[in-house]
This record gives C-alpha cells, sequence and structure tokens, in this order.
C-alpha cells in the first residue's frame, strides 16, 4: 500500500484509520463468546432437545455478547478516530461516515 491509497474509502488519503490492537482483541473475544453461543443453539436444536427457556436465554446471551462488541467497537472509534478528527481535517467524513453506521442499530 502506497501513501495515497486507504483502507477506507472515507479515509482522506495517505490516513489509515484502524481499531486498536487492544480492541479488536476484547472485540474478538466477544464475537466468539456469541459463535459459542449460536454454535451450542443451533447444536441443541440439530438434537431436537431444545427447550424453549434454554433457547431464549441463549440467544440474550448472544445478543448481549454482540451488543458488548459493538459498545467496544464505538468506543474506540470515538476516542480513537472522532476525537482525532479536526487534527486531521477529515471531521466532516468521519461524522458522516458514524452517522451512516449508526442508521442500522
Amino acid at each position: 500500500m502506497n501513501d495515497k491509497e486507504q483502507l477506507h474509502p472515507s479515509q482522506p488519503a495517505g490516513v489509515h484509520l484502524c481499531m486498536p490492537e487492544t480492541a479488536r482483541k476484547v472485540v474478538a473475544h466477544r464475537l466468539a463468546i456469541a459463535r459459542g453461543h449460536l454454535e451450542s443453539i443451533l447444536h441443541s436444536l440439530q438434537k431436537h432437545d431444545a427447550y424453549c427457556v434454554d433457547v431464549l436465554r441463549q440467544i440474550k446471551a448472544v445478543q448481549g455478547a454482540l451488543e458488548k462488541a459493538g459498545q467496544i467497537t464505538l468506543e474506540s472509534h470515538l476516542r480513537v478516530h472522532v476525537a482525532t478528527a479536526a487534527d486531521r481535517g477529515d471531521t466532516e467524513a468521519i461524522v458522516e461516515e458514524l452517522m451512516d453506521a449508526l442508521r442500522y442499530r
């Protein structure tokens, strides 16, 4: 990748914004938890021994893990990218990108 290439179209040329390693690891862990719960739900449904309340609990656990992963990702983005956007001169692009992402919440 040269100096003028971008990792994302909303980033100014030459600017490389990516999730910090610590946040990436925590989010990956939360998503692995969600995957484990999903696999457990699917396994119990395939065995035909799923109890509805147990399935509901597992679904809530998946939702909780996904929600937490989303919160961590948003906080990381706000702290690392949005808070420094003015210094980079890409405030408007960062705000538009974030608003677009939040439309799907």
